[in-house]
């Protein structure tokens, strides 16, 4: 059962540069979650750019990232 984003529990990750492992996080989170969580993750010092290893080891699980972004909080 997928809930809406009002009901679902939302998580923040937070690291340094949000380029590879809160991006993975996000993306597991919010697959593995069914709608019970929505994550989003942002970084202190975001580098600008997403490490691709990070996309592509997602693909390899079926995870799809969607379009992520590296951002700050």
């Amino acid at each position: 059962m997928l809930m809406s984003c009002s009901m679902a529990t939302k998580v923040l990750v937070l690291c340094t540069g949000n380029s590879c492992r809160s991006i993975m996080a996000e993306a597991l989170i919010n697959d593995l979650g069914h709608g019970r969580y929505r994550a989003w993750s942002a970084g202190s010092f975001p580098t600008g750019y997403v490490h691709a290893k990070s996309v592509h080891t997602l693909k390899q699980h079926g995870i799809d990232a969607g379009e992520p972004r590296s951002k700050s909080w």
